[in-house]
């Protein structure tokens, strides 16, 4: 069976590795022209870890990581208003969370199975005749039985066959750096979110001696122009200096978006996985792991199910819940984490949340639905 998959991001990669643990062949389109050291950081929670774990991969990635042992969120003068403790999730699971840089993680998960990715494939367009007919555009042609669109919130394989997905902008700017820099020992294991009025400031180390940073205003605090150092300068200090000292050249910059929850992933020997499907804003660090989950579930499938419309379907009752709660969570925490007003309010409310809540919603969130 000639089984494509579109789309060489974490999504069709741990896809991959999984088809591969089951002895199925595939081909894995990948629009770069090579894998390379591109993007920012990536939080891998404990439910990707686990998965990572049953795929050989768990060590790999801790070793190109680093373990995160808190979540907190602070005023910007770094002031604790909530703090959740991964590390009471650990024992239970058996895994860490891990940031990471993504080509690093990117880097780990495409070892296995370079033999089956092809770079340089930038899909045009996809016509359902029998089989699914793919013209990429350096106008190569192929035919394949079953497709799997991995390839992101602006789906071209969503676009042209579900012809459905509304993408919604969250009016929100984001910059994401990468610092090469000596990092104090006090933020060696904690990923922070610092929360001012109308704007956010984010870091985590990913590796020895290398931060990543996230900085984000509101649509309407934003021109072309804006100078971020003025933008934060009532911000800690050592947020100012993570500004300063990152080059231009590894600071990316971007609109805030997701994918409305859509009715339907899937139609004849065709589904969607990762942010094809059901992309979702930053603001809880599972748009990766949400399609890493993907790929699990399938795998876990095609345990009983040789079917694939079969197999499509029931990922797509099992899946939907989680994955809707989670993206429309995130938009919703966004919102609130972006107020321009009743800051005090808000902070006193999470400042005084019960750290049980906390914990009780990320452990819904690492475990496994299979």
């Amino acid at each position: 069976m000639n089984i494509s998959i579109i789309g060489g991001g974490i999504g069709g990669l741990t896809l991959g590795n999984v088809l591969k643990q089951n002895n199925i062949d595939f081909k894995i389109y990948e629009s770069a022209q090579e894998i390379k050291p591109v993007g920012a950081g990536i939080a891998m929670a404990g439910n990707a870890m686990q998965i990572f774990d049953k795929l050989g991969l768990k060590e790999k990635i801790e070793n190109a990581g680093v373990k995160m042992h808190s979540l907190i969120i602070t005023d910007q003068k770094l002031r604790t208003i909530s703090k959740t403790d991964v590390l009471k999730l650990e024992s239970k699971y058996k895994v860490c969370n891990i940031a990471i840089h993504r080509a690093e993680l990117q880097k780990v998960l495409s070892e296995n199975i370079s033999d089956h990715i092809i770079l340089n494939k930038r899909l045009s367009t996809i016509e359902k005749k029998e089989n699914y007919h793919l013209t990429f555009e350096d106008q190569t042609k192929i035919e394949s039985e079953i497709v799997f669109g991995a390839d992101g919130v602006k789906s071209l394989v969503r676009n042209q066959i579900l012809k459905s997905g509304e993408i919604r902008n969250a009016k929100q700017k984001c910059w994401r750096g990468i610092l090469t820099t000596d990092i104090p020992e006090k933020y060696s294991h904690n990923a922070y979110e610092m929360w001012g009025e109308g704007q956010r400031f984010g870091f985590v180390k990913i590796n020895e001696n290398t931060l990543y940073w996230y900085a984000l205003v509101n649509e309407k605090a934003y021109s072309e122009d804006i100078d971020l150092l003025e933008k934060f300068g009532d911000f800690h200090p050592d947020v100012l200096d993570m500004i300063s000292k990152t080059a231009k050249s590894n600071i990316i910059f971007n609109d805030i978006i997701d994918l409305k929850p859509m009715k339907k992933w899937s139609v004849d020997n065709l589904c969607l996985i990762g942010d094809a499907a059901h992309a979702t804003t930053p603001n809880m660090g599972q748009g990766g792991c949400q399609a890493v989950e993907d790929a699990y579930i399938i795998g876990k499938l095609l345990e009983t199910e040789k079917d694939w419309n079969n197999i499509f379907q029931q990922f797509e009752k099992i899946r939907r819940s989680k994955v809707d709660r989670i993206v429309n969570t995130s938009w919703t925490l966004g919102k609130i984490a972006q107020w321009e007003h009743f800051i005090g309010l808000r902070n006193f409310i999470f400042r005084h949340m019960p750290e049980s809540i906390n914990q009780k919603q990320m452990e819904k969130i690492i475990r496994l639905e299979m």
